[in-house]
């Protein structure tokens, strides 16, 4: 809602993930045109994709210079490759505002180079290239980078060089790069800033020194070498306060002088996550990490080797635990271990959501991963058209790629937990890292893993999640009969779903008069019997109560439309998202959240009248989430202000802090317009 805060069900992690990936619909509407595309032709598609040579970086060493006053940018990178076999001219990926003024190969000789459509830079060499032989290129080049040019990726802003804080985000191809999470590399990098400017970026070399920089001003220079192949690419510089840090001091907390408040209950966060994952997934590539604000104008989060970086705006809140929780895990999956291929991406994307979703269980119980799960499934089903094996003919910037693998590869790995039981699944994570530290994994491998760790047969399960599409849709069919001699009731039953290769073990809860029974069955094909003796008369019978399995209910419809829904209004398209809204309350006339979201809309429309209609329909829903209820309130009161009735106004703020909810600040908020009325922000 313009001039307020937009709330999240629950979570706040399904808006978030869109925000990272805002893209071009019109030009790239892909999930209506992969929905037609024959099977067949995926996955020929998919194993072109393993199986093409590439051309590939081992390795940088770049100088830059950051002029924070003129947001200019100046820097020479030198790359070593091995170009693909056969090839002629090789191209690379390249900020669009940047200049190339010189590429010079190893020999000294200049080569030519052109810009191409997307904003790369494809390059001839002097002589051909030699098969097999590595090569080493000279880039010399500089640009104005603010943030507000065209981008590698549309939409979004990746880099910017300003003050307070400057940061150049690994995708946003401010050296020349290829493969984007795939193809790793190391890196040496001297960073000159103004002085007083911290630098942070993988392998630390310690310092400032100090310098003298191109416009005789004064400055400092930080030096890094990480002799890994990683992704050491995002550099972030800034003017933060003294570190904070606990226990063992290993992982340090920078913030701006706007944050710093929020630094010592962020530092013992960041330690308890990271010791966490370090319980969970083995020891991490550095026992050094970084926790490094960024600016509220670009990504949520970023992360790369010893570094794990968060918006400003989330380092006080408890969405911004979640967030940094999902940072932290890319240490281990997607530095240490990285996908052979974008199809690959789920293994890391997904194993850091579910890493966040392991967190929030140890920290908050298991109602509360229960909660988290709700929403992570529908972001798994919202875009379920194509295998998660075809995802690398996606955008991974897209809203598809961003929830198919970040969604719906969290809930591969929360399934497959409940398959192979806790001991085996931890086994199989370290085992993955372990086997495949510093170099990319495919699907198959990490099969492989699983079904070593476990000593289970898994293809099936990695055959219906990630080779697949769709979830079941459970119901079931029984009868009770009493047995003799006091001996209790037989339940005998039908486990009904409508996937026909469907197999995978389900939980059956026979709830009685007395002691509840939990039954394993395992679920093959359409129909599956089950018999459960219980000594109490069955009262009631659930099939996966524990949320276990990814399946398709009615519930999850009206999610899965207030996601879309909500997706579409961070890319302005707020007609569509009331086309979405309006499913979910065909769905569920009651949904509190579907009403509160359309009268969101409305609000950012202008159009008060059904902006209070909706807001009034969401309390008198069904109150779900029940941070709704406040924050209707709020939202009613700032019509009432902007419509001039101050006294109705008052009276809804009123009704606001009786709630005593104050999710995201809502109590604060409601007794600030209790003192001063609410005004439109200019512009909105």
């Amino acid at each position: 809602m313009n001039g307020g805060k937009i709330m999240s069900d629950r979570n706040c992690r399904n808006t978030r993930v869109f925000k990272l990936a805002s893209r071009r619909l019109g030009r790239r509407c892909a999930a209506g045109l992969l929905v037609a595309a024959c099977a067949g032709i995926a996955a020929i598609s998919a194993a072109a994709q393993r199986e093409r040579p590439a051309l590939d970086i081992t390795g940088y060493v770049i100088d830059a210079e950051l002029d924070t006053t003129a947001h200019h940018l100046t820097a020479k990178a030198v790359v070593t490759f091995t170009p693909p076999p056969n090839q002629e001219v090789v191209t690379f990926g390249f900020h669009p505002a940047l200049k190339v003024t010189r590429i010079t190969d190893e020999n000294g000789k200049v080569l030519d180079g052109e810009r191409t459509a997307d904003g790369g830079i494809r390059v001839t060499p002097a002589n051909g290239f030699v098969a097999g032989q590595k090569s080493t290129w000279t880039f010399e080049y500089d640009g104005t980078i603010t943030g507000n040019e065209d981008g590698p990726v549309e939409g979004l802003k990746l880099a910017a060089i300003q003050e307070p804080v400057s940061y150049l985000l690994y995708p946003a191809r401010w050296f020349p790069m290829t493969g984007y999470m795939t193809d790793r590399f190391t890196a040496e990098m001297h960073i000159r800033v103004p002085q007083g400017m911290r630098v942070f970026a993988s392998g630390s070399q310690g310092g400032p020194k100090a310098v003298t920089l191109s416009d005789g001003k004064p400055g400092d220079e930080y030096d890094f070498n990480w002799s890994k192949p990683g992704f050491p690419g995002t550099v972030i510089a800034g003017r933060y306060v003294a570190p904070f840090s606990v226990g063992a001091g290993n992982v340090k907390v920078y913030l701006t002088i706007a944050h710093q408040a929020s630094g010592n209950q962020l530092a013992q966060t960041a330690n308890r996550e990271y010791d966490f994952f370090t319980d969970d997934f083995g020891e991490a590539e550095s026992s050094r990490l970084n926790v490094v604000e960024l600016p509220d104008d670009t990504l949520e989060a970023a992360y790369a080797p010893e570094l794990a970086a968060i918006m400003g705006a989330h380092t006080g809140d408890k969405a911004g635990a979640r967030l940094l929780a999902n940072t932290i895990a890319h240490q281990w999956w997607g530095c240490e271990v990285s996908p052979r291929t974008l199809n690959d991406a789920w293994i890391t994307n997904g194993m850091s959501r579910y890493g966040e979703l392991m967190f929030l269980e140890e920290d908050s119980g298991k109602s509360a991963l229960r909660n988290a799960m709700e929403d992570i499934a529908a972001g798994a089903l919202a875009y379920d058209t194509i295998p998660l094996s075809s995802s690398g003919r996606l955008d991974p910037f897209s809203p598809e790629f961003q929830s198919m693998t970040l969604d719906k590869g969290g809930m591969v790995f929360h399934m497959l937990r409940w398959e192979e039981g806790d001991k085996a699944f931890l086994a199989t994570l370290k085992g993955a890292l372990s086997q495949y530290t510093d170099r990319p994994i495919r699907t198959e491998e990490f099969e492989r893993v699983a079904e070593e760790q476990s000593q289970q047969q898994l293809m099936p399960f990695f055959a219906q999640w990630i080779d697949g599409t769709g979830a079941p849709r459970f119901t079931d069919k029984y009868a009770v009969y009493r047995l003799g001699n006091n001996k209790g009731f037989r339940t005998i039953g039908e486990i009904n779903q409508d996937l026909d290769l469907f197999r995978m073990p389900v939980e059956l809860r026979v709830e009685t008069d007395g002691k509840t029974v939990n039954q394993r069955v395992e679920v093959v094909g359409t129909d599956t019997q089950y018999v459960v003796d219980t000594f109490g008369r069955p009262r009631r019978i659930s099939i996966d109560p524990g949320d276990w399995v990814l399946k398709t209910t009615p519930d999850l419809q009206v999610r899965i439309a207030i996601l879309k829904g909500q997706q579409l209004v961070a890319q302005n398209d707020l007609m569509g998202a009331l086309a979405e809204y309006k499913k979910a309350l065909d769905a569920n006339p009651q949904s509190s959240l579907a009403s509160y979201r359309e009268g969101e809309v409305y609000f950012t429309q202008h159009n008060y009248q059904a902006a209070v209609n909706a807001f009034r329909d969401a309390l008198r829903g069904d109150d779900e989430p029940p941070w709704t209820e406040v924050w209707s309130h709020i939202a009613i009161g700032k019509i009432f202000d902007l419509t001039g009735q101050r006294d109705r106004a008052v009276n809804e703020y009123r009704l606001a802090v009786q709630t005593n909810d104050n999710t995201q600040g809502a109590v604060n908020e409601a007794r600030l317009y209790l003192q001063k009325p609410y005004t439109n922000p200019e512009g909105n």
